[in-house]
């Protein structure tokens, strides 16, 4: 059984995330420290015993789920399952960060400082309000590229930014834009349009700003090649060149995120198993709903470390 690794992304917050792993595992709880440290402040209280508003803030969730899904890894590494028992790695959006972080092409603390710029320079790249993402539901990425295509005018800018799976694309842009374009995805045979409840449009050109902050922050850090190929997001294909990867990542904040296409180019590659680590199980449902013959596990405590390390 071929396996990867796959890291989630911003939504799969909760408080008291990774609490259980720190208590069981020491390496876990290092990497919790780690982040804290790298940050000056203590992000795992926030995570362990805050408030969910401020942890969901943008800049929080970013390192948060980075560390909850590192230290997940750390706890398989302990019960003897280390990170080239992965054919590849990747992750959805902010994941991608983990996915490179699980694979040593950056240190933790680089990973922590760089995500919670990431997230100041995302939330400030458009004003509260201004923009907004619907989730399109049953129609596939071709048709929600035409409908965004159609619902841009003057000047407007909605693109399609997410392609979770055959039956979830996510638009993104200016508000009202958005709002024609889950419309007119409605005449379309559209299921649903479901607006979302964030606060900045992610992975659309209105994020341009937020990619100038991160092609200064990431020129700053020491990229090295992964230990196990990464499915870069933008590219739905691998990546192991430290130069690409820093590009690839800077491109990641206004490109769309292919997910569906990353799962299915794992998948002809020879992967039929993913391992979800870290918080939630959002990945696990886009895998089946993708392809119905692979198999996937969620690695989020001390019991699914274990159990994953028998399996």
């Amino acid at each position: 059984m071929t396996t990867a690794f796959v890291f989630p992304g911003q939504g799969a917050q909760a408080i008291g995330m990774g609490k259980a792993l720190a208590d069981a595992y020491p390496a876990a709880r290092a990497v919790f420290d780690e982040v804290d440290a790298a940050l000056g402040e203590s992000l795992s209280s926030l995570i362990w015993e805050g408030d969910i508003d401020a942890l969901t803030l943008t800049e929080n969730a970013q390192p948060a789920l980075m560390a909850t899904s590192i230290a997940a890894l750390r706890a398989l590494e302990t019960e003897g399952v280390s990170i080239n028992k992965a054919a590849f790695v990747a992750g959805h959006s902010l994941g991608e960060y983990s996915a490179l972080a699980a694979a040593g092409a950056i240190s933790v603390a680089d990973t922590a400082r760089l995500l919670r710029t990431r997230g100041k320079a995302m939330q400030s790249a458009v004003p509260v309000g201004v923009g907004a993402m619907a989730a399109l539901l049953g129609l596939d990425f071709d048709t929600v590229k035409e409908i965004a295509a159609e619902a841009a005018s003057d000047g407007e800018v909605v693109q399609a930014a997410n392609d979770n799976d055959p039956t979830q694309v996510v638009v993104s842009g200016h508000k009202a834009a958005v709002e024609r374009a889950a419309e007119i995805a409605k005449t379309r045979g559209a299921r649903r349009a479901v607006m979302l409840p964030v606060s900045a449009p992610f992975h659309c050109a209105l994020m341009q700003p937020a990619a100038d902050v991160m092609a200064e922050a990431l020129a700053a850090v020491d990229i090295k090649a992964p230990a196990v190929p990464v499915i870069a997001n933008v590219r739905a294909d691998v990546v192991t060149d430290p130069t690409e990867i820093r590009a690839l990542l800077i491109e990641q904040i206004t490109g769309s995120v292919r997910w569906r296409e990353s799962v299915q180019v794992m998948a002809a590659k020879g992967v039929t198993e993913f391992w979800e680590i870290g918080a939630g199980k959002a990945l696990s449902g886009m895998v089946r709903k993708i392809d119905r013959s692979l198999t996937s596990r969620q690695v989020a405590t001390p019991d699914d470390a274990k159990a994953a390390a028998e399996a």
